[in-house]
């Protein structure tokens, strides 16, 4: 079985590829490595929408693609290839449910305002807000919870946080995309 540290630095060793590529001064050996790129995930995605397929004819085959889905690195996969057995606003809703807890304890919650277009509006309440250095850490751990289950979250915008050295009542966490840059139609 493989760790979540090796996934990371797959990840990471990706990203580093994609960079290349996008640099290739030649625009036909660019276009046709990212040809390449895009065939090989379609396949790969005709290969995971067909597995749960079959997984789904089966006696409890949506409770095994519900633990699928809930599995960080398949889950993480499921929804690069679109096949993610929750929608964004669901696992979105489900990360939020996580961490209310943890926000509970320092005295706070967390409202969620909106999603429109993977973009995640929030608004902190209680005391957990006032705090820079506790909603700092709050603030974090919401990030953390989301894009762990949501990782196709673009941005998340959080209302209500007092920054230490910030005089604008949001936050923009913007995430790098650059493996979206990197996909093409």
């Amino acid at each position: 079985m493989e760790s979540n540290g090796s996934s990371k630095h797959r990840l990471q060793k990706i990203e580093e590829a994609i960079q290349k590529i996008e640099s290739i001064a030649d625009p036909q050996l660019r276009a046709t490595v990212i040809q390449l790129v895009q065939l090989l995930m379609d396949l790969h995605s005709d290969g995971f929408n067909r597995t749960l397929e079959i997984v789904s004819e089966r006696e409890a085959g949506q409770a095994c693609i519900d633990q699928l889905g809930a599995d960080e690195l398949i889950g993480g996969l499921l929804v690069l290839y679109g096949l993610h057995p929750l929608d964004f606003d669901t696992r979105v809703r489900q990360a939020l449910e996580n961490v209310r807890p943890l926000l509970q304890s320092h005295g706070g919650n967390v409202e969620l305002l909106g999603i429109s277009d993977g973009v995640v509006r929030l608004q902190m309440v209680g005391s957990c807000h006032s705090c820079p250095s506790s909603a700092s850490t709050l603030k974090g751990a919401i990030e953390e919870a989301i894009y762990a289950t949501a990782p196709d979250t673009v941005d998340l915008i959080v209302a209500g946080v007092v920054e230490e050295q910030s005089t604008t009542p949001f936050v923009s966490i913007q995430r790098n995309r650059s493996v979206q840059a990197a996909q093409v139609t």
